[in-house]
């Protein structure tokens, strides 16, 4: 006799398993749109794999394929996790700059026979008015969504995203360091966090809402300004939106970063609230 979905879940329980992790159903808890030309959807998988996933016990759908990202891939779901940036490279790269092995070895030169075909090599932006109302509306219909790092930079070409989102994407410096400060440790995100330094793109916004929403920024200090923006950035906020709850964090461009022990603290706080599972 087949075992029911009931004697499953007790049995689980019973063995002290991770549900999320162990029984899934057909639709995962939550949709996850990764990884881009900069920010290869390998490493971000394999750091929320982990956090979330095995860690936390969430269920995740992974997914590099921007099309995808649809109110039906949407249904059924309780979280959208967005860690992309706002573009796609439909005929090409002008280099290899972003290619870690070229880079490692020295950057050879390109020679080929026959030579490479030439292509326009330039930018577009990917997320559709449909595609931003979607994110919207899954949202204010009690969705929750997870945005990381340059997620913002979505923010730049879809109004309904940035609404959702509550910032636009400005720029960062090169790689470097930094300290990530708790600046509300009275919210349920931040709870049990430190301070941590961390080395990593500082990305900086042009942020929407009320500064009483932010619970985390960025401090540089080497003294190293970002243009005029100065040596600080928001770096964490998050709000109730119509029936759901939108969350940000802006560490993450490196591996190394996503697994710092407070920042795995500050991503599973997230995912409970967004969740409900905290106040």
């Amino acid at each position: 006799m087949k075992p029911s979905r009931r004697q499953l879940l007790a049995a689980f329980t019973s063995a002290g398993l991770p549900l999320g992790s162990q029984l899934r159903s057909q639709t995962a808890q939550a949709f996850a749109l990764i990884g881009d030309r900069y920010h290869n959807s390998d490493y971000i998988r394999t750091a929320l794999s982990r956090t979330l996933n095995k860690e936390l016990g969430l269920a995740i759908d992974f997914c590099d394929e921007t099309k995808r990202l649809q109110a039906e891939a949407l249904k059924g779901r309780q979280l959208l996790i967005v860690f992309r940036d706002g573009m796609i490279w439909p005929d090409g790269y002008p280099d290899e700059s972003t290619n870690a092995g070229w880079l490692a070895t020295g950057r050879p030169a390109l020679e080929f026979d026959p030579p490479a075909p030439k292509t326009a090599a330039k930018p577009a932006f990917w997320m559709t008015p449909d595609q931003g109302k979607a994110v919207r509306r899954f949202v204010e219909d009690g969705g929750s969504a997870l945005f990381f790092h340059n997620a913002t930079h979505i923010g730049l070409t879809n109004a309904d995203f940035r609404h959702v989102l509550g910032a636009a994407y400005t720029g960062h410096p090169p790689i470097r360091r930094f300290r990530v400060k708790v600046t509300n440790p009275a919210h349920p995100i931040t709870q049990g966090v430190k301070d941590f330094l961390v080395t990593d793109e500082q990305h900086y916004m042009d942020y929407d809402r009320d500064r009483k929403y932010i619970f985390l920024e960025s401090v540089n200090e080497d003294g190293l300004s970002f243009g005029k923006q100065g040596v600080k950035a928001p770096a964490g906020w998050a709000f109730e939106y119509g029936r759901g709850r939108v969350c940000y964090l802006s560490p993450g461009h490196l591996l190394t970063v996503l697994w710092n022990p407070e920042y795995v603290k500050l991503q599973q706080n997230a995912v409970r609230w967004l969740l409900r599972k905290t106040h």
